[in-house]
């Protein structure tokens, strides 16, 4: 008995310690940024020195059991300064407000107009700069928006820089592109040149794609969509990173970053500076590049604060410039990745006309911060562009010694090739030497496009109870150097020109001259803004109208005599107007509807046609009309949205030139319209899975009648109709799905894969051809593919530093797949003309934070 009565003891005692030893104190409490007090869904609550913790959910809130005993907890979320908090019992830490890594961050995300997904009523996706870093990898910087609803990502011809983005099918000279609030659009021709910001996956702290409308004040042209890219500020915390990375076909990178923090004299001062460099996946696509950013901060008081900002990447990248046949790829020893635009000359690998990129285009802003009162701020940005670089092109009597026909893929006759394929640019060289009188019959010259370009963006902030009143002032201007100038005579003494109608046709040209053409494009932009926006505890609502006065002037030296080089000024009054509106049904349930009208300036090139200063007096302002509705669903663990949209593009202007006549095509009308799911689910800190789907059809709603018009007489020679009635819109998918999960195997080890689809592709076609009733059909539709990419990232110490590995492998199954495509006379794959994607390819690096 009485041993009996010891086991019960002995039993009940162990039960108490057990008890005790697993005692626990709940704490819970809701994140949100200091700055805005938006919530902060995934911030990280641990305990210090351990594993043990959790993170918020999509309300920014979490709960959490902490054992007996723990004296702290560190709250952490990427872009903020980690927080200590003490814990006494059960803790109800309320809101817990994390303050800003960066000074001046908050004053530019609203000169930058990066919204509030679950406030503001437009379809929005934000990129991080952890996702950024974790799955970018060696891919080009717009490829991280690739599992984003409606975007369409390609690397083109697989040189460094050369990727391009779709928003909704449309090109990037209808997407707005913003860095921290400034457009970069080329002023002329709308364009995005992604090589010229080959830095930027360095710098960027948060990307966000708003699709339609956007949420930007300013009077962006874009049709699509806006992409927002906000960089890094001054870090407010003293430190620094190293960086190394490598990846397949000789890829390195090195990164250093400096930062001083904020000093107690209030002045902060960050640098960066990175080398990136490598062969290229595509034969002949080598290329080095450099970028460096420098931001300065000074808190003058309380109310004062001065940034000045500067990031630039200066490069050089052989390309692949045409586009080959299926069958020409499949018959070539490189296959996938043969390039037909390059060969080696004196050693080193040399591309040939379109085969060769450099450019410089640094920015420079200097931003003041005014807190005129609690209510009322005024932020004020004047920056600078000068850009400067070019591309190679072929040219002389005898350019078909290195020319490939871009419409059928096919070397032109005479062409000159080593026994290996490759352009023989010695073969060349020898046969120019044998013209003593004429000079070089064919040479390598360089089509040069330099821009400056200053503007100044105000933007006035007043809160009134619950609405927000915003004002602003944009001015802009903006001058392109556009020549071609002699780079290398191969062989040849001289180069002969007669483009120049100021200049002795027989002149000798030596390197550095410039010939076949010279002018300048001028651009002045006066624009002014406004928005009003409610923001309650159901309802949100804004409404946004800008206005500007957009004026072109074009400047020929060549074509023109002295005194009549100079067009007037031509003026266009473009115009906008937005609203949208959210009801919050529930604190799950929120739904959303926004439309808008958009007056549009036609572009440089279709105003001054046929690459001279004749007026196009038939030019026509392009309009879109837009509208979505939505719905949002956001649960603790769990949040979705879906889309539903509609932008009809009327009046869309295309100026084709042939020789001396022009083809005008009015009336090009388009309707974008399609569905978009998106969804995340985060069951637990180590566990996320996302995934979208986008159904679209994008299509021309009309046959349309274009003329011939001679550009002297201005008389209408001759009349066709372009065939475009149903067609859908080429070179985007108008189907994508992607799933991505991302799990914390063990302690600081986290993997992810994702799978990312595209069908309903079509290729591309040019409208003027589309002109006999026998070539009326759809364009060929690429094959549909299926991709899988694979990521890891490892948390650890080195030395009492934080540090991290990470790697990605890209197409992991290694498919085979046209990534872009030129449709042909039989709309199908035999006789279409055709970019493949990568292959297989990975990367891997190492990051040192101290």
């Amino acid at each position: 008995m009485k041993k009996a009565m010891r086991s019960i003891l002995s039993m009940a005692a162990l039960m108490v310690l057990s008890v005790a030893a697993i005692a626990q104190t709940t704490v819970k409490g809701v994140v949100v940024d200091g700055s805005t007090n938006e919530t902060l869904p995934g911030a990280s609550i641990i305990i210090p020195g351990t594993a043990t913790g959790t993170v918020t959910d999509f309300n920014g809130a979490f709960t959490f059991e902490v054992p007996d005993g723990t004296k702290t907890l560190l709250v952490s979320f990427v872009g903020f300064l980690d927080q200590e908090l003490t814990v006494n019992g059960t803790e109800d830490f309320g809101t817990i407000k994390l303050e800003s890594d960066a000074v001046g961050l908050n004053e530019v995300s609203v000169m930058a107009s990066i919204v509030t997904d679950r406030q503001t009523p437009v379809s929005v996706s934000t990129i991080s700069a952890e996702l950024i870093e974790n799955k970018l990898g060696a891919q080009e910087f717009p490829e991280v928006l690739k599992s984003t609803p409606s975007i369409y990502t390609s690397k083109e011809g697989g040189g460094f820089g050369d990727a391009t983005v779709y928003v909704r099918g449309f090109d990037s000279n209808n997407v707005g592109v913003l860095i921290n609030g400034i457009p970069v659009n080329d002023m002329e021709s709308g364009k995005v040149y992604w090589s010229n910001w080959a830095g930027l996956s360095d710098v960027t702290r948060t990307m966000q794609v708003q699709r339609g409308l956007g949420a930007s004040k300013l009077g962006l042209s874009s049709v699509g969509g806006t992409i927002n890219i906000l960089t890094r500020s001054t870090d407010a915390k003293k430190g620094g990173v190293v960086k190394t990375g490598v990846a397949n076909d000789g890829r390195r990178k090195q990164l250093l970053s400096l930062s001083t923090g904020m000093m107690d004299n209030g002045w902060a001062v960050t640098l960066l500076g990175s080398h990136t460099y490598g062969n290229g996946y595509v034969k002949g696509t080598d290329f080095d590049a450099w970028s460096y950013y420098a931001n300065v901060s000074k808190k003058i008081n309380a109310k004062h604060t001065v940034a000045f900002m500067i990031t630039g990447a200066p490069q050089w990248h052989n390309q692949r410039g045409n586009k080959h046949t299926i069958e020409q790829y499949r018959n070539h020893k490189d296959e996938f990745k043969f390039n037909s635009d390059y060969g080696i000359r004196e050693g080193k690998v040399y591309g040939g006309g379109y085969g060769y990129n450099y450019y410089h285009k640094p920015q420079a802003q200097l931003n003041h911060y005014f807190n005129i009162d609690e209510e009322t701020s005024l932020t004020t940005s004047l920056y600078a562009s000068v850009g400067t670089g070019g591309g190679r092109r072929v040219s002389g009597n005898k350019d078909s010694w290195l020319g490939v026909d871009n419409k059928t893929g096919l070397d032109k006759d005479g062409i000159m090739r080593t026994a290996d394929g490759l352009l023989d640019f010695e073969a060349v060289a020898a046969a120019n030497a044998t013209y003593a009188t004429e000079g070089s019959q064919a040479i390598i010259g360089n089509s040069v496009n330099n821009h400056s370009w200053y503007g100044l963006l105000s933007t006035l902030t007043r809160n009134y109870k619950e609405f927000t009143f915003t004002g602003g002032l944009d001015l802009r201007y903006y001058k392109g150097e556009h020549y071609r100038e002699v780079d290398d005579l191969l062989g040849g003494a001289f180069f002969l020109d007669d483009s120049n109608d100021n200049r002795d046709p027989n002149k000798k040209l030596y390197k550095d001259a410039k010939y076949s053409y010279h002018n300048d494009g001028e651009v002045l932009y006066t624009g002014l803004f406004g928005q009003a926006e409610y923001v309650g505890d159901d309802f949100t609502g804004f409404v946004s109208v800008a206005a500007s006065r957009k004026s072109y002037k074009r400047v020929d030296y060549f074509q023109y005599a002295p005194g009549d080089q100079e067009t007037d000024w031509e003026h266009f009054l473009p115009w906008n107007v937005k609203g949208g509106l959210s009801y919050k049904i529930n604190s799950i349930h929120t739904v959303f509807a926004n439309a808008g009208y958009v007056q549009r300036t036609p572009y440089f090139s279709n105003v001054f046609i046929n690459y001279g200063n004749t007026v196009n007096e038939d030019v026509k302002y392009e309009k879109i009309i837009t509208a979505e509705i939505g719905y949002k669903y956001n649960a603790p663990n769990f949040n979705a949205a879906v889309t539903l949209y509609r932008t009809d593009w009327k009046d869309r202007g295309l100026v084709k030139s042939y020789g001396d006549e022009i083809a005008n095509i009015s009336g090009l009308n388009q309707l974008h319209q399609g569905i978009e799911i998106e969804a995340e689910y985060k069951p637990s800190r180590k566990l996320t899975v996302k995934g979208m789907v986008s159904i679209g059809d994008w299509t021309y709603t009309d046959d349309v009648n274009a003329k011939i018009i001679d550009e002297e007489t201005r008389e209408v020679t001759a009349e066709f109709d372009a065939f475009l009635k149903d067609v859908h819109v080429g070179n985007s998918a108008q189907f994508s799905a992607a799933l991505s999960v991302s799990y914390e195997v063990l302690p600081k080890l986290r993997i992810s894969a994702d799978y990312l689809y595209y069908g309903n592709h079509y290729a591309d076609f040019d409208a003027t051809k589309r002109n006999d009733a026998n070539f009326i059909g759809d364009s060929w539709e690429m094959p549909e593919v299926g991709l899988v990419d694979l990521g890891f990232n490892y948390r650890f110490k080195i030395a009492g530093l934080n540090a991290s590995v990470y790697g990605n492998v890209n197409n992991l199954l290694d498919a085979e797949y046209v990534s872009k495509a030129q449709d042909g006379l039989e709309h199908a794959s035999n006789d279409a003309l055709v970019y493949y994607g990568f292959g297989r390819n990975w990367s891997t690096g190492l990051k040192i934070k101290f």
